[in-house]
Order: C-alpha cells, then sequence, then structure tokens
C-alpha cells in the first residue's frame, strides 16, 4: 500500500475533495477517471494534459501501469513517475482504477462495500476517504511520544 505519509495522506483527501464538490468526472476519460483526478492533484496538470499525455500510448491506466518505464521518455511515464514519487505503487493505482484493494474494501462500510462501483463518482469519494484514514490510522499509530515527567510544582520545589 502507499507510503504513510502526509503528502499521501493530503493528496487522497485533496482528490476525493475535489471530486465530492463535483468536478467534472468520466470514468472513461484518462484525465477526468479515478486516477486521472489523482493524477490532477499530484501533478497540477488538467484533465486534458493528462489525457493527452495518455493518449501518446495505447490502453487505459491500467494498461499505462503495466507498460509503464520510467526511461521511456513517454509524457505518461512521467506523470506516473511524479505519482510514484509522491508514495504511491503502480499496484495502488490499478486497484484505485478499480476501486479493488481488499484492505481499503474491508474497511468500507458493509452496506456499501457490495455494491461498490469503480466508475461512479460517490464511490470513489469514499473509497478515497477510506484509504487516506487507514493510511493515517497506521501513520499515527506508528508514532512514539516520549513519556513526560511532572513538572515539579512550586511547593515541592520549595521542600527540596
Amino acid at each position: 500500500m502507499a507510503q504513510r505519509t502526509l503528502p499521501v495522506i493530503q493528496a487522497l483527501r485533496d482528490t476525493a475533495q475535489r471530486l465530492n464538490s463535483q468536478a467534472p468526472y468520466q470514468w472513461g476519460h484518462m484525465g477526468s477517471c479515478n486516477c486521472g483526478h489523482l493524477a490532477q492533484t499530484i501533478t497540477r496538470l488538467t484533465k486534458a494534459e493528462i489525457h493527452a499525455r495518455a493518449m501518446e500510448r495505447y490502453g487505459d491506466w491500467e494498461r499505462q501501469l503495466t507498460d509503464y518505464c520510467p526511461t521511456s521518455g513517454l509524457p505518461i511515464d512521467e506523470t506516473i513517475d511524479e505519482m510514484l514519487a509522491l508514495g504511491f505503487t503502480r499496484q495502488d493505482l490499478t486497484h484505485l482504477e478499480r476501486l479493488s484493494d481488499p484492505t481499503i474494501r474491508a474497511a468500507i462500510p458493509f452496506e456499501r462495500r457490495d455494491a461498490l462501483r469503480h466508475n461512479q463518482r460517490d464511490d470513489v469519494v469514499l473509497y478515497l476517504r477510506t484509504w487516506a484514514d487507514l493510511l493515517e490510522g497506521d501513520l499515527l499509530a506508528g508514532i512514539e511520544l516520549p513519556a513526560l515527567l511532572p513538572q515539579p510544582t512550586p511547593e515541592l520545589v520549595a521542600a527540596q
């Protein structure tokens, strides 16, 4: 699963928020589908720019991720480079396009989990928010704070 970092969590939350606020969504469009929206958040490219980059090579996001080569020089591979550099994996992105990561799906309430559709805006928003919540929980669980000693009171200091 993606790295448990604040930038990854923020990218997921920002993408969910943009989709929730009715940003143009079209699952069959490389720049405004599930991965396309995350790519917009990370790269700051427009949906049209991402789509144009993707059209230089055959296939949907799954195919693009399979054929990804960091030294190809293709613009879509540069887009994927940025997503990977932030902390996502190719498998994360493949799962995002189909809302298929078993860990994320298991964290979605049962009544929504079975009806989850990969090409429905509200389901994508739920998946992104659930993913961000899981990463945030893992991140926070890994933080150990030092034990704090009680501060001496003036009475205790005077007695010494």
